[in-house]
């Protein structure tokens, strides 16, 4: 079996590796073993955080629905209740948007969750 030289690609391995920890701290943009090990773990906080930027999020929506439900005299629980009963499926993303920009069209949601689960 013929000999397998490596320094080309192996270069060019460690360059891209450098490159991608352009800016990093200390010798974690320098020096190939520690960009290495610094790359790993930036790669897992981002894998991570991907996912937790869909709960953070999530927690603004909610807190922001029950800021303007509760300037309307409801709950959050209550008024999300209200709007599954009145047969409104918009989702918290839609609902937070439109309490922060419109309060006259969020009222009258509120107003029709409030007579949904009246009735």
């Amino acid at each position: 079996m013929t000999r397998v030289k490596r320094s080309v690609h192996a270069r060019k391995k460690r360059r891209a590796t450098l490159e991608l920890t352009k800016g990093f701290r200390g010798e974690a943009h320098s020096n190939y073993k520690r960009a290495k090990e610094a790359l790993m773990k930036a790669d897992a906080y981002a894998y991570r955080d991907r996912r937790n930027r869909k709960r953070d999020f999530r927690r603004l929506w909610i807190t922001r629905i029950n800021a303007a439900a509760r300037i309307n005299g409801m709950s959050y629980s209550t008024f999300m209740h209200g709007m599954a009963l009145a047969g409104v499926e918009l989702d918290r993303k839609v609902l937070a948007d439109i309490a922060v920009r419109d309060a006259d069209t969020f009222r009258r949601f509120a107003e029709l969750a409030r007579e949904a689960s009246a009735a």
